[in-house]
């Protein structure tokens, strides 16, 4: 009977304490834009899904490497895939446009054919709301129609969100499509590591993870690339666009990638999910807009 007794108390005891770590547990969704954008971006995905670190990876799809990213991605059970809404085009000498074509979509390109590589600029041409309803359901179809599990949508540069007669289009092929929506969902962004000098990225992200609190999933939205001739090239036509791009994106790399990312990430009891999790938690009917939307 003491045997039993004492049995019951230790049963006790270790339910406590995993209820308590449970309680104090950090979440922690990791979003990585941009896949498909180039080979470059491609390979550092690839990368990150070799440290079999669970996180969401957003494609565009309008971009020429998207069925490299399809074919990575179909591979890494451990990551959710989702759309990167693309109705921008921001590099110079290297250009897309929309995948329904343009005579489908004239409001939403220049003369060439490509989207505009600001929002100024998308914004100044007066795009057409049925236009662009139009361009971003050709982007889910082809996703869907990929052979990836989509699971989420959200929105390169913020263009989607810049107005609220965009975002209700969003909204609303969201809904009808049964799709996620980041941000959607009650996350908190943390800040990223995008405008962090090359030389502290990792550093300023690892001090930043050992002061997030529980109670919130909190997410990380990153930029990854290899720091090759390819990604070099490239040069953003915002005026806010970051010199040496290619190496701020390996920087991130680096950072998610290192044994100490995944120490800390141990050490401080972080918990990481991705949409498929979020969004089976929250619902779908309980997305709502959030209160300020960051880009």
């Amino acid at each position: 009977m003491k045997n039993i007794f004492l049995l019951a108390v230790i049963i006790l005891i270790n339910s406590s304490l995993s209820l308590a770590q449970k309680t104090n547990e950090v979440k922690l969704l990791i979003r990585c834009d941009d896949i498909g954008m180039s080979h470059s971006v491609n390979m550092a995905v690839k990368e990150l899904i070799k440290t079999g670190i669970p996180f969401s990876a957003s494609v565009m799809f309008p971009c020429p490497w998207y069925q490299e990213a399809v074919d990575i991605l179909k591979e890494a059970k451990h990551v959710t895939s989702g759309i990167h809404l693309t109705l921008n085009s921001e590099w110079k000498n290297y250009k897309w446009g929309p995948v329904s074509g343009k005579s489908a979509v004239p409001s939403l390109t220049d003369s060439t054919g490509y989207f505009f590589p600001t929002r100024s600029a998308f914004n100044g041409n007066n795009p057409k709301l049925d236009e662009i309803e139009t361009e971003i359901r050709a982007q889910i179809e082809r996703a869907i129609n990929s052979g990836l599990d989509i699971k989420y949508v959200d929105y390169h540069m913020g263009t989607l969100v810049e107005k609220p007669e965009y975002r209700k289009i969003l909204v609303k092929l969201a809904n009808e499509y049964k799709l996620g929506i980041s941000r959607y969902l009650g996350e908190v962004d943390m800040q990223s590591m995008y405008a962090d000098p090359i030389e502290h990225k990792a550093d300023s992200l690892y001090i930043r993870l050992q002061k997030i609190n529980s109670g919130n999933v909190n997410l990380l939205v990153c930029h990854i690339g290899m720091d090759n001739p390819e990604l070099r090239a490239m040069i953003d036509l915002n005026p806010n666009g970051l010199k040496e791009m290619s190496k701020n994106r390996q920087g991130e790399l680096n950072a998610l990638i290192s044994q100490k990312f995944l120490e800390i990430i141990k050490s401080n009891n972080i918990r990481l999910i991705t949409y498929k999790e979020l969004i089976e938690k929250v619902g779908l009917e309980n997305m709502k807009e959030p209160p300020g939307i960051e880009y």
